[in-house]
C-alpha cells in the first residue's frame, strides 16, 4: 500500500503550521460554513456546541461501510458527537443532536486512532469531522509519533468550507462527503442551511482537486480519492437528478458514488409528511437510473 500522505508533510515539518492555522480559526470560529465567530478555545459554544476539545461517541472496526473501505479488517471508525449540520432526520440522531459527554484531549484521541490501527483496520474513518478539524490535526501529530501509517478518511455531511479543506491538502487521502440536497428550500427546511448546495459543491470540487477519483489497490482497498454518498429521500426532496448531473459534469464521470437506500424517519422526521416514511423500491430504482443516465458508472457494489 502506498505511504499515507500526511507522513510526507510530517517529515518536511509542515504539519505543525497546518495545526496552528486550524487552531487559530477556533478563536473566532470560522472552521465551518456556520461562521459562528465564537472563541471555542475559551469554552464558548457555537452551532456545533463543541468547544476546545472534541467529543467522541464511539469507535470500532466498521464493516458496514462501502466495500473499498471495509476490506477484511474493517474501517477504523470514530464517531464524533454533535455536528455542524444537525439534519432533523439524521440517521444517527442520538449522536449528532446530543453533544454531552465523551470529551477527549488530543492525546486521548490519538490513542483511539492508534488502537484502531492496531486492530488491523485499513484506514481511520472520522465521521462528522467538519467541526473538529483542529482537534483531529492535534491528535494526528501525536499518533504519527507513535507509528500511525494508515490512510485517513474524511467522512462528512458535505457542509464544509473549502478554505478549511485546503488546510487538509496532503493530509487526508480519502474524502467521503455526502451530497444531500440540491434545492435551497429543502436544505433550509431540514438542516437550516440554505447555502448547503453552494458549500457542498465547492467542497467536493476542492476534495477532488486534492485527491482525484477513487483509487483502489490490487485487493480492492481504497488508497486515495473521492467517494460520494447520496441518500435517496422520499418524494424527491433530495433532487437526485441534479446532484448526479453535477457529479458527472463538474467533478468526473469516474466519481465513485454510493446511492444509498437506507433512509428511514429518525429524529423529527416522523412529524413531517414529506419525509415520514421509508423510500419505496421505485424511488430507489429511479435514483440509480438517474446516476447511470448522468454517465456515472462507478456505483457502490451493493447497488
Amino acid at each position: 500500500m502506498p505511504e499515507a500522505s500526511y507522513l510526507k508533510l510530517y517529515r518536511e515539518e509542515k504539519l505543525q503550521e497546518r495545526i496552528d492555522h486550524a487552531v487559530e480559526m477556533m478563536k473566532d470560529c470560522t472552521v465551518c460554513p456556520r461562521d459562528c465567530h465564537v472563541d471555542r478555545l475559551s469554552g464558548k459554544l457555537g452551532f456545533c456546541r463543541t468547544g476546545k476539545n472534541a467529543r467522541v461517541a464511539s469507535l470500532h472496526a466498521h464493516f458496514g461501510e462501502e466495500a473499498p473501505l471495509v476490506g477484511t479488517h474493517g474501517s477504523g471508525t470514530i464517531f464524533f458527537r454533535s455536528c455542524n449540520l444537525l439534519c432533523c432526520f439524521c440517521q444517527n440522531y442520538d449522536i449528532s443532536h446530543d453533544a454531552n459527554g465523551g470529551e477527549v484531549e488530543p492525546k486521548d484521541l490519538a490513542g483511539m486512532i492508534l488502537s484502531l490501527q492496531k486492530r488491523g483496520c485499513h484506514n481511520i474513518n472520522f465521521v462528522t469531522p467538519s467541526h473538529v478539524v483542529p482537534q483531529i490535526l492535534q491528535a494526528l501529530v501525536i499518533a504519527i509519533e507513535y507509528g500511525l501509517n494508515v490512510p485517513l478518511v474524511y467522512n462528512t455531511g458535505g457542509y464544509d468550507k473549502a478554505e478549511t479543506l485546503k488546510i487538509l491538502d496532503g493530509i487526508f487521502d480519502i474524502y467521503m462527503p455526502d451530497f444531500k440536497f440540491w434545492d435551497e428550500k429543502w436544505a433550509e427546511k431540514f438542516c437550516k442551511a440554505a447555502d448547503y448546495r453552494k458549500m457542498a459543491a465547492a467542497a467536493i470540487k476542492e476534495m477532488h482537486r486534492q485527491v482525484g477519483d477513487l483509487v483502489v489497490d490490487e485487493s480492492g482497498i481504497a488508497v486515495k480519492g473521492l467517494l460520494v454518498r447520496h441518500l435517496v429521500m422520499p418524494n424527491g426532496v433530495a433532487n437526485t437528478r441534479k446532484i448526479m448531473e453535477f457529479l458527472a459534469e463538474k467533478i468526473s464521470k469516474d466519481t465513485y458514488v454510493n446511492v444509498m437506500d437506507q433512509y428511514h424517519p429518525c429524529g423529527k422526521a416522523m412529524w413531517d409528511l414529506l419525509i415520514n416514511r421509508r423510500i419505496n423500491r421505485s424511488e430507489y430504482s429511479e435514483a440509480v437510473r438517474l446516476a447511470r443516465d448522468a454517465g456515472l458508472h462507478r456505483l457502490d457494489s451493493r447497488n
